[in-house]
């Protein structure tokens, strides 16, 4: 996680800063949107300022000519309005921190002073660039009200009144498109942002989730594999502690499975390992068992000292599926396990029965146990691991005690 936080954490830019505005730097950059310091100027907003600064001086310099043409206008009106037009000027510089402010305010003053009509311009542009539309509508739609009434006020002298509304209309059609195409594209480029961003975290949580799954395929596999050998294992090693003075030959007969289910859980183990060292799939090494396996599992037991009942009556039984046969087979060899576990000395029945089209059902039941049971470690996962294989088969487990105080598994396993 901490690369993965240091790749998150790293600027977004690292070579021409100096081309992209800073209000996009600002969003694209995590390390300079979690300072909460206002954005700085790069140079393209300089050069940017310094060229609507320009244009603002010289539309204000055409309206003083104007206002010098014209006889009809006191000298100290035209005198305030060349100095509101440039403290106007002046403003254009705020309009990156305050473009609401600006276009609010240079309403009042575009309508009275005819040399800051092109810093109004400039500061609806501005607001079209960098605030919503419901705010340039406003702002737009009171600016476009009040030029009728402006140039009745005013009139041109070299357009006539209905040519010079449809010039300042259009004219501000185009200001409010332009910087709405301005907004488009940098909104664009954060949506791309933002969704390269959700890639990346949802490639990462893929990973993660597939990853997750594999080592619970693999623990599932361990503990179906080696759990059967290891309580084995445990068995015969507590009836030798319990019984040193048992006869020789079930002493060599427990030996003699102790050993060969070490080997077997070696085996078991090695092929695992391998699994996990190569990256192979989980069906790699040896064949995975099928229904075919059934027999020799419970012979194994019953060499072990298990008095087992096998009641296999399947129809066509090599016509069942590979994954239906191997869940099954999985099924009866934790149900073994865990009467060798609970309950030591009964007598376990084992039934598989069913056909094509009806489906497969396994059932593995034990009597409660005479006497005191000793204690087998174990982690307890190996039935919710069953419920869950049965699941993924598309079919359902049940277990539990039976009215006699035995126990039982049962489980119903498609075969379409």
């Amino acid at each position: 996680m901490t690369g993965d936080k240091a790749a998150q954490t790293a600027p977004v830019f690292t070579g021409r800063r100096w081309f992209f505005p800073s209000a996009l730097i600002h969003e694209l950059d995590p390390d300079a949107a979690r300072s909460g310091r206002r954005p700085r100027r790069t140079a393209r907003d300089w050069a940017v300022d310094f060229a609507c600064f320009l244009l603002a001086v010289l539309v204000g310099l055409a309206g003083a000519d104007t206002l010098r043409d014209s006889h009809d206008i006191p000298h100290a009106l035209a005198v305030a309005d060349q100095v509101l037009g440039a403290l106007s000027c002046a403003a254009v510089w705020l309009r990156r921190r305050r473009p609401l402010a600006l276009a609010v305010v240079m309403i009042p003053v575009s309508f009275v002073s005819e040399t800051s009509g092109g810093v109004a311009i400039i500061s609806l542009f501005t607001l079209a660039v960098h605030r919503p539309f419901r705010y340039v509508a406003w702002v737009g739609g009171v600016q476009t009200a009040l030029v009728p009434l402006y140039f009745w006020w005013r009139p041109d002298p070299d357009l006539p009144y209905p040519a010079v509304l449809v010039l300042f209309v259009v004219l501000t059609a185009a200001t409010v498109g332009w910087g709405m195409f301005v907004r488009s594209k940098r909104q664009l480029m954060l949506s791309l942002r933002d969704r390269a961003r959700r890639a990346e975290t949802e490639a990462r949580l893929r990973a993660e989730q597939a990853q997750r799954l594999a080592r619970e395929a693999i623990a599932r596999e361990m503990h179906d594999v080696l759990a059967h050998r290891l309580t084995l294992l445990s068995v015969h090693a507590g009836a030798l502690e319990f019984r040193p003075d048992a006869p020789r030959a079930e002493v060599a007969r427990a030996a003699g499975v102790i050993r060969e289910s070490a080997h077997e859980a070696l085996q078991d183990l090695r092929e695992i390992i391998g699994v996990l060292r190569a990256g192979d799939a989980d069906d790699a090494g040896r064949p995975q068992p099928t229904l075919a396996a059934l027999d020799p599992l419970v012979a194994e037991s019953r060499q072990a000292g298990m008095e087992i009942t096998l009641d296999q009556r399947v129809t066509d039984p090599a016509a069942v599926p590979a994954s239906v046969g191997r869940t099954a087979y999985r099924i009866a060899q934790e149900g073994l396990t865990n009467a060798r576990k609970h309950a030591p000395g009964t007598e376990v029945t084992v039934s598989v029965t069913g056909g094509p089209g009806e489906g497969l059902a396994v059932t593995v039941r034990n009597p409660a146990p005479q006497g005191d049971v000793p204690h087998v470690p174990g982690a307890g996962q190996g039935l919710i691991g069953l419920t869950e294989r049965a699941t993924l088969a598309g079919g359902a487990l049940e277990h539990g005690p039976a009215p006699d105080g035995g126990f039982e598994v049962r489980a119903r396993l498609p075969w379409g």
